[in-house]
């Protein structure tokens, strides 16, 4: 799995004008992403690698100091444009094994105690988000 994390002073998803997730204050943004051969183990190790990564204020973790996280499925991660001039999407793997991974994540999140806000998978989504930094990071596991 890959993730794209933020480190954020706030952000939000829209699908169709209406916020479907918000995080307020300090946190993370998680644009996450599957391949064909990620599995429930990596989703659970990516979220305790996001829960528990050092990169807020002060060389702290979400853990820490208890920030939220707004996690958005991002398909277009393992995208490719090497060759050419349009990508392809053959790496990213499809929406009936992606979403229950990505859900994974969340759900592990949720169960090492924070808060998670969502996007809604498939949906064309609008993200908003103060970048604080601005801190950007790539993981993979």
């Amino acid at each position: 799995m890959r993730a794209v994390v933020q480190r954020v002073a706030g952000a939000a998803v829209e699908v169709a004008g209406e916020t479907v997730g918000e995080i307020v204050g300090e946190g993370l943004c998680v644009l996450v992403g599957a391949t064909h051969t990620d599995t429930p183990e990596a989703a659970t190790r990516l979220a305790r690698k996001l829960w528990t990564l050092r990169v807020l204020d002060g060389e702290k973790s979400c853990s820490d100091v208890g920030a939220p996280l707004l996690v958005i499925s991002q398909f277009t991660l393992y995208g490719d444009a090497r060759k050419g001039r349009r990508p392809t999407w053959n790496a990213a793997a499809p929406g009936e094994v992606a979403e229950p991974l990505v859900a994974a994540v969340v759900s592990e999140l949720r169960a090492l105690g924070a808060t998670v806000a969502t996007g809604r998978f498939g949906a064309k989504m609008r993200v908003v988000l103060t970048n604080e930094g601005p801190f950007t990071v790539l993981l993979e596991v």
